[in-house]
């Protein structure tokens, strides 16, 4: 079989719409396939798929392998990790990609294990280099980049032996490609038969609680850390970011001090964020953090410790209290004024 070099992304889809995060993907394999002179590929799995097909084309898909059973219209881990895995095996593609999402994280797994190959988790960056080990050289590879030991070191991990080389990436990692309505995507209709085995859980229902905030989407963000203090002092937090016309947010710290609901928290284990301006309230920075929002436009960082990590990547930085400083915001914006004047 000729070497298949092309860069994979698993397409998932709810109720026939497709997730941000796999959009996102097909971004980052552009990139990467553009390293390796190859082709950006989507494996879309589930039931009446036709329309799908043709946004996934819209967002750099050169070639579409599809999977369209009635069985595989809700998500069952066995036919889907069944489904996936015989695809990737007959095509044997270079890298093969899926969305760190609670679908994505139990598919990748098993799949990984199917084709005894190694996958890594919670992917923050993806890039192709060389890498030399006992005196051999393996050319263009996959540099499977993430936070390591609760964040304090950056790992770059590489499976240099087995294919596909596999990863998963949280939703907001990568940037969104924009849409390109003159691609058209090669289709590639594949036909998978499944065993009662497979088939072996049955969905009689599903519900899916809606989060209560799109971070993603806000282009003003105020964000409250630990050092807050309180959940009383947090109302201070959301005035302000009322005045500003912004979007309330919150530090994992503060999510855990039950300050605010976790749909709220920014950073590693929460949603990443890129907005026009992020203003940092009484957090101290710590990568976990920093890493789910140090692209925003503006950052603006308040903090009594004037060593605090977060006025490394801050464009502005307040130290004092936040009890004096934020009301005093507050009324200079309510008023129609600046930040100029505190």
């Amino acid at each position: 079989m000729k070497e298949n070099k092309d860069v994979w992304v698993f397409i998932e889809q709810h109720d026939n719409k497709i997730q941000d995060v796999s959009l996102e993907l097909l971004g980052k394999a552009r990139e990467l396939a553009t390293e390796l002179n190859s082709a950006v590929a989507a494996l879309l799995l589930g039931d009446k798929l036709t329309e799908l097909s043709k946004t996934v084309s819209t967002y750099g898909a050169e070639k579409i392998y599809i999977v369209d059973d009635a069985e595989l219209a809700l998500y069952r881990t066995l036919p889907y990790a069944k489904a996936a895995s015989m695809v990737i095996q007959k095509y044997t593609p270079e890298i093969v990609l899926f969305g760190a999402s609670y679908v994505g994280r139990d598919l990748a797994p098993r799949v990984a294990s199917i084709l005894k190959t190694g996958l890594t988790a919670d992917c923050t960056d993806l890039q192709i280099g060389d890498y030399q080990y006992r005196q051999k050289t393996y050319e263009k590879i996959l540099y499977q980049i993430r936070p390591a030991f609760g964040g304090n070191i950056i790992a770059t991990i590489v499976t240099p032996e087995h294919r596909p080389q596999m990863a998963t990436v949280r939703d907001g990692v990568m940037k969104m490609p924009l849409p390109q309505n003159s691609n058209h995507a090669a289709i590639f209709n594949e036909k998978v038969s499944f065993s009662k085995t497979d088939l072996a859980l049955e969905i009689l229902k599903q519900e899916i609680e809606k989060k209560k905030v799109d971070l993603k989407k806000a282009q003003i963000i105020v964000a409250g850390g630990y050092g807050v203090g309180n959940p009383a002092n947090f109302k201070l937090i959301e005035d302000l970011a009322d005045a500003l016309g912004g979007q309330v947010a919150a530090s994992r710290a503060a999510v855990d001090a039950g300050f605010i609901e976790k749909d709220f928290q920014v950073g590693q284990t929460g949603t990443t964020v890129r907005p026009r301006l992020y203003v940092a309230v009484g957090i101290s920075g710590a990568v976990q953090h920093t890493a789910g929002m140090q692209e925003s436009s503006k950052i603006i960082a308040i903090n009594s410790d004037p060593a605090a990590p977060i006025f490394k990547i801050a464009h502005y930085g307040i130290v004092g209290d936040l009890n004096e400083i934020v009301p005093k915001m507050i009324d200079l914006f309510k008023q129609g004024g600046s930040t100029t004047k505190l």
